[in-house]
Formats: structure tokens, C-alpha cells, sequence
């Protein structure tokens, strides 16, 4: 669960970025899913009910320390989405390790900020790049 500003305008995005579904909606708290899985809890900074902690709405650096990964089929389709809703590139898309390292995952990664500033890591699945490579 993250908590946001404008609960409605994250899911927008995250449903835009992720091809996921809203099954709650509203402006205080939504689930987003994915073939019936829930992917993501978004709640709103301001409304109170009864969760011990959200955090500090004005404390910046949302979610400093915390990468949110979403493993994805659809990397290149993602990328085009990332480009689409303009969001701010914190690592451009890249392979894991950078060459043919077995120790590695052998995946390929883009890591974004989203509305609110969390990082946002999109990483193809384990083993994929090895396809991708020349």
C-alpha cells in the first residue's frame, strides 16, 4: 500500500503504466489487480480510518529507501507507456547485469517516479534479456 495525494489520479496512472484494474475506486483508497491478484493498495495521505501509520504526508522523499517492483511481460509495451505518460526516468531501461553475467538475473529494468515520488521499478522477468541479446 502507498499512500498519495490524489488517490483518483494514481490510479490512472498505475492502471495506464501496469494494464491493471481498478476493482474498488473512490477518492480515499482503491485496489488495482491483475488476473484477480491484487498488484497495488492505494490509499489517500488525509483520510483518517484507523491505520495505525501512513506516514507523513510533508516529510518529502516519499518512500525513500523502498522500490516498488512489478514484474512484467510486456517490457517494450511498458516503455511506451512510460514514454506516453511522461514520467520522470531515474534509471533508463537497461539490462541486469550489464552483459552476459550468469550471476545476474538477466533481466532488463526501467526505474520511474510516479505521481507522488516513489520509485517505481519495471524489470522483464528473470532470464528474458538472454532472448533480447544480439
Amino acid at each position: 500500500m502507498i499512500a498519495v495525494q490524489d488517490v483518483e489520479a494514481s490510479t490512472r496512472w498505475y492502471q495506464r503504466l501496469l494494464g491493471c484494474e481498478s476493482t474498488h475506486g473512490g477518492t480515499e483508497y482503491e485496489r488495482l489487480t491483475a488476473d484477480n491478484e491484487v498488484i497495488l493498495q492505494i490509499h489517500d495521505w488525509g483520510t483518517d480510518d484507523d491505520h495505525a501509520n501512513l506516514g507523513d504526508p510533508n516529510a518529502g522523499n516519499n518512500g525513500n529507501g523502498v522500490l516498488l517492483w512489478f514484474e512484467i511481460d510486456d517490457f517494450d509495451d511498458a516503455i511506451t507507456r512510460v514514454e506516453e505518460l511522461q514520467a520522470e526516468i531515474v534509471l533508463k531501461p537497461h539490462r541486469n547485469p550489464a552483459r552476459g553475467d550468469p550471476g545476474g538475473p538477466a533481466n532488463r529494468q526501467c526505474w520511474i517516479r510516479d505521481l507522488d515520488g516513489y520509485t517505481v521499478v519495471l524489470a522483464s522477468p528473470d532470464g528474458e534479456a538472454w532472448s533480447t541479446e544480439t
